[in-house]
């Protein structure tokens, strides 16, 4: 039993080859193609097969994350798309919210919208919030409307009609007089891809659902095309934001849904990591060639958000394009081994531009000139320029000691070395401050927390982020730079659905409520069907988000157990105030409590969670773990000094390494600081313990 799960990055594409038969894992890293895809994915199957001596046709599974989603929308690079909107809202995602994420900034910079005020077209009809029809669709109009959408040779259209989440019926009219018309423009209707409250935030949703849906389509069925080619005959499964797997068909017709392939897949990680040591409290860290995530886990459990933001400004809420789709909750920011260093009015500014797979950082000898995280690292010593990517690459090393002195240290009147040690503390130190956010300002006790680092360049820089913030120990897994493409491993079938209907929660509210859930259930039975997926009994989850009568922000409660009975809605109220007492530390007993949105999961469990997980960890035979001697930069030991290179494979369980050292491995580096230690643990986990900094 064979199965591949491959993560398309900015920068490197990762795999991870499963062999059931042997419990083993076999990773590969190949540069990504950004003008195609398919190309890094095609040549890293074939070199990964090969080396596992196993044939295209023996493979079971094939799973895969990818970032063509995001870069569309990051990028404007997506499909020319219009708008249909009710007669009066035209302005609805060029206006947004009135509320300022910086209010004394006097220059803000407020989100490109997708679509342009050109390209968004009016309707006459009105639907009330209570889901009355206050005006009928009109049909000549629309026809008018859908005549000048037809001449403007627009590749996705977008259907956002006035409360269509209490009655969709105008949307569904608006679908089947395109339909009808014919043309090659896929639609994408709100009351489908978010059937929410809150006109700009649905709104924003399903423009970007239709800006993505082209693209998105044709890179899914040209990759599927291409491994069917190759001869794999395993159905491919593509990771989605909320940390579960849906199929190809469903990926094209949602494609909103993988905006957050990746990242939620490095953070399931995350989670099985940190059960296997008996942590239930974990920050992660995800660094890459060109962005760094940050997430946290509590009580065991990813955090999921309801609705999450792409295009953030400095990290600020309510500066970046909303998106309605559940997501594991995460911080995204720029900051990667490829992100550029220049020298702005005096001092040194890292990201958020990245030199990317192409033409990469200037140690890559790939065209690159500008100095990045990664050039500076190789200066600091910290990476082998002979080890790189476990030696498929050989990195320059003049090249990168040449780019850092000319974009830092000459404008800056600094040394190689301090000029190198300026770009790598910067990075540092925006990674730091989203960290923060991430736990401090939602909460959350870095003291508390261990940190789970994982990517090509977490491992390198979590030591030194993990002490800035408190936090006692780090966690670098096995398999580190490839860590999301493990993730989906771990990763089950899983979709959702959700509906807006606030509701109070009175005593005859009951029927009201299962019948809100019947609906919810219907419509995630239908995707099951067409999921593709064993026929295993889901697990059914229901949540909903309530909230004090007059509150303008609410809470995730877990539903009690259906069915529902006399009790049932007594239940969910004393459920939601003790879920309130511990978010805020008070409640208001008596107070009139309403439900606003509702939401079901099915989650398909995976019969081969784990496959590889049940071997303890077992160094390379015969090899001695210190290889080498290296000089590297260590300002905690007072600059340049010599340290122990340790080859990772070859370290036993039990074995503690001081700091301070370099630990290497096919995938990752290490930096193991001075008065830190580092052992493996059973499962094969490095873990290294802080001392005072």
């Amino acid at each position: 039993m064979l199965r591949i799960a491959f993560d398309i990055g900015g920068t490197f594409t990762d795999f991870v080859l499963e062999d059931g038969r042997s419990g083993t894992l076999q990773f590969h890293k190949v540069p990504t193609t950004p003008r195609d895809p398919a190309e890094a994915v095609l040549e890293g199957l074939a070199t990964l097969l090969r080396t596992a001596g196993a044939a295209y046709a023996e493979v079971t599974g094939i799973l895969h994350a990818t970032t063509v989603a995001t870069n569309a929308i990051l990028e404007r690079k997506g499909s020319r798309t219009a708008l249909i909107t009710t007669e009066g809202f035209r302005d609805i995602i060029i206006i947004g919210r009135q509320k300022r994420y910086d209010t004394y900034d006097m220059y803000l910079a407020k989100p490109v919208p997708l679509v342009r005020r050109r390209d968004i077209f009016e309707v006459a009809e009105r639907v009330l919030a209570d889901g009355t029809i206050e005006r009928p669709l009109d049909a000549a109009a629309l026809d008018k409307v859908l005549g000048r959408i037809a001449a403007g040779g627009y590749e996705s259209i977008a259907v956002c009609l006035l409360h269509a989440y209490a009655d969709p019926a105008h949307e569904k009219a608006v679908g089947k007089r395109l339909a009808e018309r014919g043309g090659a423009a896929v639609v994408s209707l709100s009351s489908d891809v978010s059937p929410k409250f809150r006109e700009y935030e649905r709104a924003s949703t399903v423009v970007a659902n239709a800006y993505i849906k082209p693209i998105v389509g044709r890179y899914v069925t040209r990759l599927g095309g291409a491994l069917k080619q190759q001869g794999i005959r395993s159905d491919l499964f593509i990771m989605q934001s909320n940390g579960g797997l849906v199929s190809p068909e469903l990926a094209c017709e949602m494609p909103i849904r993988i905006v957050e392939s990746g990242p939620a897949a490095g953070v399931l990680l995350c989670g099985v990591i940190g059960k296997e040591e008996g942590l239930d409290r974990v920050l992660t860290f995800d660094m890459g060639g060109t962005t760094a995530k940050l997430g946290a886990i509590d009580g065991g459990e990813p955090a999921i958000t309801p609705t999450f933001e792409v295009d953030q400004v400095r990290y600020r809420k309510g500066s970046g394009l909303p998106v309605n789709i559940p997501a594991v909750e995460l911080l995204e920011i720029g900051a990667g081994g490829g992100s550029l260093a220049r020298a702005d009015m005096g001092i040194i500014k890292v990201g958020p531009e990245s030199a990317g797979a192409d033409p990469g950082p200037a140690c890559y000898g790939r065209g690159g000139t500008g100095a990045t995280v990664t050039d500076a690292n190789v200066v600091l010593g910290y990476i082998n320029p002979a080890y790189f990517n476990g030696g498929a690459m050989r990195l320059d090393a003049e090249a990168a000691a040449a780019a850092v002195l000319r974009d830092i240290g000459e404008p800056l009147g600094l040394g190689v070395k301090e000029a190198a040690w300026g770009i790598h503390r910067v990075a540092n130190a925006n990674m730091e401050r989203a960290m923060r956010i991430v736990s401090v300002e939602r909460g959350r006790d870095p003291r508390k927390y261990a940190l789970v680092a994982f990517g090509g360049a977490g491992p390198l820089h979590a030591a030194r982020l993990a002490r800035a913030l408190g936090v006692p120990k780090v966690i670098v897994p096995f398999g580190a730079g490839v860590g999301s493409a493990i993730g989906m491993l771990e990763a089950n079938s899983k979709l959702d659905a959700s509906q807006t209907r606030v509701l109070t929660l009175t005593a005859g509210a009951g029927p009201r409520i299962e019948e809100i859930y019947r609906q919810l259930a219907q419509r995630v039975e239908a995707d099951l069907k067409r999921l593709g997926t064993a026929a295993a009994a889901p697990v059914i989850k229901r949540f909903a988000y309530l909230r004090y009568a007059g509150q303008g922000h609410d809470l995730r409660v877990d539903l009690p157990e259906f069915p529902v009975d006399a009790g049932y809605v007594a239940r969910l109220a004393a459920c939601f105030e003790e879920a309130y007492l511990a978010k805020y530390g008070y409640r208001q007993p008596g107070a009139v409590v309403e439900a606003v949105d509702w939401y079901i999961t099915a989650s398909v469990p995976n019969a081969s969670a784990g496959a590889h997980r049940a071997m303890s960890w077992t160094a390379k035979p015969g090899a001695a773990f210190r290889r080498d001697v290296r000089r590297a930069y260590f300002p905690e030991a007072g600059g340049d000094v010599e340290c122990a290179v340790i080859e990772r494979s070859a370290l036993p369980v039990g074995e503690t390494i001081e700091g301070p050292a370099i630990i290497e491995e096919a995938a990752a580096t290490t930096v193991l600081l001075p008065r830190c230690t580092a052992s493996v643990s059973q499962r094969g986990h490095l873990t290294i313990t802080l001392g005072e900094g």
